[in-house]
This record gives C-alpha cells, structure tokens and sequence, in this order.
C-alpha cells in the first residue's frame, strides 16, 4: 500500500513538474509580431553580351512558422538581346520592366519550398530590324501585365541567418512570352533564378 501511495505521489510530482515546464515555455515564445522573424532578400543578377540582362529585384518577407512565409517585393529588369546572322546584328529587343509583387512559400522540408508569387509589372521596350535598306523600329509604349509565377526552390544555408535561394519558375499567365506584343517580361519556357535571403 505504502509503495503505491509513493509510485501515485511521484507520479503526480512529475506530471506537475512537465505542466510547468511546458507553461514556462510557452511563456518564452513571443505572441504576436516577432522581428526576428522578418527576412530580406531577392534575385539580383547581371548577364552582358548578346544577351544583356540586369535584374534587380529584393523582396521583404515574414516567416510564421517552420512551413510559411510570405512577403511583398519589387521589380526591376532591363533585357537586351541581339540576334545574328553571319555575324552581322539582324534584330534587337530591349526591354525595361518595372513592378511590384507578393510572394507566398510552402516548405514541406526544411531546405526545399514551393512558392506562388502574383506581379504586376510596368513594361516598355522596342524591337529593331536590321535590312540592308533601312531600320524597322517598333514600340511597346508602355503596358502593364500581370504575371502568375509558379515554382519550387531550394534554400542552402549559408552563414548564421543567411542562406541562398536556387529557384525554378514559370510564369502561369503566358501566353506569347517576350517579344513585339509581350505578354510576360519572363519568355515562353520555365527559368532559373539565384537569390539570397538574409535574416533582419
């Protein structure tokens, strides 16, 4: 009887003790908005040639827990491309895209998400046609398109609250990719971007 008085008192001391212990816990982890949690970063790139490209783009994001995080961003692109024939120039683009977005990310497993990250972007550009006659020049004088970017990234940790974002996209609203009527700033096929996040 004696033994089990002591096995039902022991018992009850332990499962008060992990009721504390768990309270106090809890009391450690902030409700509410924690700063700690707030992250920088983006694409950034710059490719010259013939085909020019210089992308600078950095986004601010929340992360609310170990699955979610989401955030808000803005755009800026300028594309060059130059297409020969026997060495000669035939044709050129160049473009400039200015916007903002939103981003939204999944993590299933800690170092791999997938993201989904609606933009509306400001667009203008021009196209050139070389002949050995004379220059066709057409414009796209301003147009406002909304893009629907759907991808998965993987997230290399680098440094104590830094890691590197490796991402492949595409853009869900294309229809006829960059060109005289554009109608993404991100081409017809799926595209890889380098990134970097770092923790505020």
């Amino acid at each position: 009887m004696k033994k089990r008085i002591v096995l039902a008192l022991t018992c009850l001391c332990l499962i008060s003790t992990s009721l504390f212990a768990q309270d106090d816990t809890e009391a450690e982890t902030p409700k509410g908005f924690d700063r700690t949690r707030l992250f920088v970063g983006g694409n950034f790139g710059l490719s010259f040639g013939n085909f020019t490209f210089i992308n600078i783009s950095p986004q601010l994001g929340y992360r609310f827990n170990d699955l979610f995080a989401a955030g808000i961003g803005i755009n800026g692109q300028f594309l060059q491309r130059k297409y020969r024939s026997g060495g000669t120039v035939v044709e050129k683009d160049r473009y400039g895209v200015a916007g903002m977005n939103l981003f939204g990310r999944f993590y299933p497993i800690k170092q791999g998400f997938l993201q989904l990250q609606p933009e509306m972007n400001y667009i203008w550009g021009s196209n050139i046609k070389y002949t050995s006659q004379q220059e066709v020049k057409s414009s796209i004088n301003g147009k406002i398109l909304p893009s629907l970017l759907a991808g998965a990234g993987a997230y290399l940790p680098a440094g104590r609250a830094g890691g590197l974002i490796i991402m492949a996209q595409y853009d869900l609203l294309n229809k006829d990719g960059i060109g005289p009527n554009p109608s993404t700033p991100y081409g017809k096929n799926i595209f890889m971007s380098i990134g970097f996040n770092a923790g505020l």
